[in-house]
């Protein structure tokens, strides 16, 4: 699970910086202050690196899990603006569709802490 997490991570950030730029730009919460496009590009840096985090970084597994369960839960608000604006983006066109897609946070939140063992304090 952890390598998988990862690899979504790590693929999701390539894809900020590359084919999905504009259906990312959709998340961006109107409250950041930053430049759409630039949160963009950092989001996916960040991404990128957590994903690899979490795929090298043995000696910190329960380290990453935190900061990755914590960077999930940095990101929801933009996953809540998309579906309180209406914002389409990854095929997510209705707002049943844009509903659903939250209940997947807690799901990434809690991937990110089992598979690291973050609150265990040991590592897998």
């Amino acid at each position: 699970m952890r390598t998988v997490l990862g690899g979504f991570l790590a693929f999701a950030g390539v894809s900020h910086l590359t084919l999905a730029r504009n259906e990312f730009q959709a998340q961006v919460p109107d409250f950041v202050p930053l430049d759409v496009d630039t949160t963009v590009v950092a989001s996916g840096v960040v991404e990128i690196l957590l994903g690899a985090a979490l795929v090298f970084a043995r000696s910190r597994r329960g380290t990453v899990g935190l900061v990755a369960a914590g960077f999930f839960v940095a990101v929801f608000p933009g996953n809540l603006a998309q579906w309180i604006h209406h914002r389409d983006g990854f095929g997510l066109d209705t707002d049943t569709r844009r509903l659903v897609r939250l209940f997947f946070q807690p799901v990434l939140i809690a991937a990110a802490l089992w598979s690291t063992g973050a609150l265990r304090g040991r590592r897998r």
